[in-house]
């Protein structure tokens, strides 16, 4: 093997030991699902719009690091949208039977008061 003159490889910067950083992910089925499904706040389009942006960006500008930036930013959009479509039912419910066992320990109380005025004026009458 002949190593006085560089090769091709030294000369781009690459070498074979390098590995290939992996195209960033486009969350692309998430966003679609946070759409249909979940769209709290219309955060499932706009992590769809940034999952497209990913797209476009890796596949034909190649400009990588644009699209790890919009990558981070669909899966944000993803992960608030799909936190507030599962937690603020979640919220509601447990507000609705909180009302409700506040109401009825009111209703209770509201009769034995006025029951106890009814009796005490008929004892009064006699």
């Amino acid at each position: 093997m002949d190593t006085s003159y560089p090769r091709e490889d030294h000369k781009r910067g690459l070498s074979p030991a390098d590995p290939v950083p992996p195209p960033p992910r486009d969350h692309l089925v998430w966003s679609i699902f946070n759409t249909i499904y979940m769209n709290f706040c219309c955060l499932g389009f706009v992590a769809l719009a940034f999952s497209v942006k990913v797209q476009r960006r890796a596949g034909a500008a190649g400009d990588v690091e644009a699209a790890r930036r919009f990558s981070s930013r669909a899966r944000c959009y993803n992960a608030l949208a799909t936190a507030a479509s599962v937690l603020l039912p979640l919220a509601l419910a447990a507000l609705a039977v909180t009302g409700v066992i506040h109401l009825a320990q009111l209703a209770h109380d509201s009769v034995g008061f006025f029951t106890y005025q009814l009796s005490g004026s008929d004892d009064e009458d006699k």
